[in-house]
């Protein structure tokens, strides 16, 4: 792992500068002439390398061929490096670091060591102005979507830019850079690897060149393959003779149980047979008896990599204690502990076989998929359910309680999960869906991949319905799930549309009390709520609060969060002082119950916050908003997204109050604590930029207000779709901004925009549509068209009327908009000429910027 070293102020740079751990290389190394050629070729025509590649052909060990040869060049005017940077590429978060690495050891200036992304942003563009001879090696590169920001532009001549990647996407291949792909070896190669690893290992005498050709042809030239085949013959000093014999023999048990129909790939039958060999071979050197039910273990995972410590799991050791054959104790079964020392050593024991890599001791394992598709179909008969369930139990262990806290880690273990129920499904799902497959639903959302999740929701429907049929509670649940996931994504009538179903499916299966049929009873009200539907959604949660009293008790934590949903109802119904009472009850219950630490009280501290703030009482949201973030501080740490979510509330505050400029100062602060913990795309992230560009034009710099919201709207295009209810909300902010500089016509052109994208997705009388007919009167109003204007105040008033109440706050704010409306109408209409109502005389509180 990469630790970025700030710069020193004053201090000088120390030449050659080199970043990350070049890997050594392997033995026997083969430099792979022809293509080591045609990377050197495209070097000297200034041309970058993306050496692509399957698994286990060797481009990192070219790769780190080449970076070493150029490193060890004499500097003269032409040759040499003044800087090396090896980048693991599997994350953009690698690249970032180390990027930004490099850029504390040069020390540039500017760069900050709290903020990685600008530092690795100051090297890149460092690459581009110096005259120094520099090399970047961006290693297992798994997304080219960050190419275009973080690949350096070596268009000067005196730096080069590497890669090694398993992909062959077109973008690989733009903008001044060459594709090279890297298969098998050639014959030469590969006799040449036999005879120089054996006698690199002592054992000379084990290689026979008459029967090397023919070793190399049963193996199909796969450098994988040649390695596990020179493994088994240097540890069990078997000759090739010996070897090949063993690989052909008709009769042998391996080889009848791996026939050339197992070999999906195409990757050739003398593969899968030579691991096996190996196998026996770690069979006869493991004295722990644990490596191959590790292995076992392993072959489920990612092949990518996993985790090491998933082994050393309660699950993992308590499996692995009865995997490996027995001890006897007076005539008796005897099953003695495993210690962390023995899976250490049985993992080195595969390591040394080659049928895992694993670059530390504590490094993430990784497994040819070759490897691990050969391995998996040598289990023994009926061991797979427990062995898929061990795993999965190993994966929900690591997995850490808030993402946000370990992405990479989270990451990981999402990608075995997935891994893991594709190679044994049904195993996972029976008696019933094991926990680790819903886990991988809400990390995607926690993410902020909600696209992704919607996938993989919809694919757990699909396998739940057909392994447990359509009513069993477990696919109510993923449907349950998948409804969630579509609300996330924005598709709200595809979220009601389904809780609705889930609800009837759950009343009719599990009866009308049933613990989950409140929940689904619970899910269905926020949905209604995000549809617009408002009075809908707060009859129901009246209905959830009233049954869990009845069936849970009244101070039963789910009780207590039923009543403050009540209480969201109740705000947004516009019944402020209903809302505030409940929710100065549900924080005194949760104070009383739960103690005044848990998460669950500070949560309705802060929402009694908000209604103090909704009611007027700004001193005393103030006041409860700095103990909010103060209690999250001391308890989550200042990191935690729950807290970064309370430093927000305090800025709403700081506004509310006219503390514009502390406010300015905290969504400063809010903005990047999102970006450097959840990334620069997460959803929250975008909201924070939102948020910033609204204390932005509190303050008077509609510059630049403007220029954050023409960002965000383009971001939420891009990363949530264009008819997502977020990026409508942004189009209508920018359109607001638009109008604050001046730009009417711009404004008014997307006012217009915004009206009919809401009323096709939402509805005609959904809240955010009625506010897009607010705002777009005020745009016909600072247009002069104040007719327009008048009308649109006339629906909007009747709209609010009939949809929110006579009494509702927005009702009241329409009825006011619209009496200065008609005073603007009536003094055009004495006066033939008048100035048009600007943005500021027909703009209410209430329409603010969402």
């Amino acid at each position: 792992m990469h630790v970025y070293a700030p710069p020193v102020p004053g201090a000088s740079v120390q030449w050659p500068v080199w970043v990350g751990d070049v890997p050594r290389l392997a033995a026997a190394f083969q430099p792979r002439t022809a293509i080591r050629d045609q990377a050197d070729g495209a070097r000297r025509e200034g041309r970058d390398v993306v050496l692509s590649g399957a698994g286990g052909v060797g481009k990192s060990q070219l790769a780190a061929f080449l970076a070493r040869q150029l490193r060890d060049q004499e500097h003269t005017e032409g040759a040499g490096l003044d800087v090396l940077v090896w980048a693991r590429a599997t994350s953009l978060d690698q690249i970032v670091t180390a990027y930004a690495e490099a850029a504390g050891q040069l020390h540039l200036p500017g760069a900050d060591p709290d903020d990685e992304g600008g530092a690795a942003r100051l090297f890149v563009r460092w690459l581009t102005a110096t005259r120094r001879r520099w090399l970047v090696v961006l290693d297992d590169l798994t997304d080219p979507a960050p190419l275009e920001e973080w690949w350096p532009d070596s268009g000067a001549g005196n730096g080069w830019v590497l890669a090694t990647t398993r992909r062959e996407d077109a973008q690989l291949s733009g903008q001044g850079r060459t594709l090279i792909r890297f298969g098998l070896y050639t014959r030469d190669e590969g006799a040449a690897y036999l005879r120089r690893r054996l006698t690199d290992a002592g054992h000379a005498h084990l290689h026979d060149p008459n029967r090397a050709d023919e070793l190399a042809d049963e193996l199909g030239d796969l450098p994988l393959a040649l390695g596990h085949a020179t493994a088994y013959v240097i540890n069990t000093r078997r000759t090739m003779h010996d070897y090949l014999t063993l690989l052909r023999d008709a009769n042998s048990r391996l080889s009848d149980l791996l026939p050339p129909s197992a070999d999906t790939e195409g990757y050739g039958r003398p593969v899968t047979v030579s691991l096996l060999l190996s196998l026996d071979a770690v069979d006869e050197a493991d004295t722990s008896h644990l490596a191959r039910p590790l292995l076992h273990l392993v072959s489920l995972m990612d092949p990518l990599g996993h985790p090491a410590t998933a082994w050393t799991t309660p699950a993992a050791l308590s499996h692995l204690r009865t995997a490996r054959p027995p001890q006897r104790r007076r005539l008796r079964r005897h099953y003695p502990a495993v210690t962390e020392g023995e899976v250490r050593s049985a993992l080195e024991c595969l390591r040394t076989y080659a049928l895992i890599t694993q670059d530390t001791a504590t490094a993430p394992i990784r497994m040819h998929a070759l490897t691990a598709r050969a391995v998996r179909e040598t289990f023994p008969s009926g061991t797979l359910p427990a062995m898929a369930c061990t795993a999965a139990d190993a994966i929900l262990s690591l997995w850490p309680r808030h993402d946000h806290e370990e992405r990479e880690l989270a990451a990981a273990l999402r990608a075995s999960a997935v891994h893991l129920d594709e190679v044994t499904r049904p195993a996972l799902w029976q008696p019933q869906a094991h926990p680790c497959i819903y886990r991988v639903s809400s990390s995607l959302t926690d993410a902020g991949l909600y696209q992704q999740a919607i996938a993989y929701d919809e694919t757990t429907v699909c396998h739940s319905t057909r392994i447990h049929g359509p009513n069993h509670p477990d696919t109510l649940s993923a449907r349950s799930n998948l409804a969630v996931s579509y609300s996330d994504a924005g598709r709200v009538q595809d979220a009601l549309d389904l809780l609705e179903r889930v609800l009837a499916d759950r009343e009719r299966i599990l009866g009308d009390d049933h613990p989950d049929t409140l929940d689904a009873r619970s899910n269905l009200a926020v949905s209604y709520s995000a549809a617009g539907r408002i009075q809908d959604a707060l009859d129901l949660r009246e209905r959830v609060l009233a049954d869990r009293e009845r069936i849970l008790g009244e101070d039963h934590p789910d009780t207590l969060s039923a009543r403050s949903n009540l209480a969201n109802s109740y705000s947004a119904a516009g019944r402020i002082q209903d809302a505030l009472d409940l929710r100065e009850r549900v924080l005194a219950d949760r104070e009383r119950i739960l103690g005044e630490d848990h998460r669950d009280t500070l949560s309705a501290r802060h929402n009694l916050a908000n209604s103090y703030s909704a009611a007027g009482r700004i001193q005393d949201a103030l006041d409860l908003s700095e103990r909010v973030l103060a209690d999250r501080e001391r308890i989550l740490g200042d990191d935690h997204p729950m807290t970064i979510d309370a430093r927000h509330n305090l800025a709403v505050s700081y506004s509310d109050a006219g503390r514009v400029q502390d406010a300015l100062d905290l969504r400063i602060r809010v903005l990047a604590d999102y970006e450097r913990i959840l990334g620069e795309d997460h959803p929250d992230t975008l909201d924070a930029r939102h948020n910033l560009a609204v204390s932005y034009s509190d303050a008077g710099q509609v510059q630049d207000a403007l220029d954050l919201r023409e960002r965000v709207l383009a971001d939420r295009e891009r990363i949530l779709g264009e008819d997502h209810p977020d990026t409508l909300s942004a189009r209508h902010n920018l359109a607001i901004s638009y109008g604050a500089a001046g730009r009417i016509q711009d404004a008014l052109d997307l006012s217009e925009r915004v009206l009919a994208d809401r009323e096709r997705i939402l509805g005609d009388d959904h809240p955010d549509t009625l506010r897009a007919r607010s705002n777009l009167a005020v745009s016909y109003s600072d247009a002069g068209r104040v007719q327009d204007a008048l009308d649109l105040r006339e629906r909007v008033l009747a709209d609010r009327e009939r949809i929110l109440g006579d009494d509702h706050p927005m009702t009241i704010d329409a009825r006011h908009n619209l009496a200065r409306a008609r005073d603007a109408a009536a003094a055009v209409q004495q006066l033939d000429t008048a100035t048009p109502a600007t943005a500021a005389d027909l703009q209410p509180p209430s329409d603010a910027p969402e």
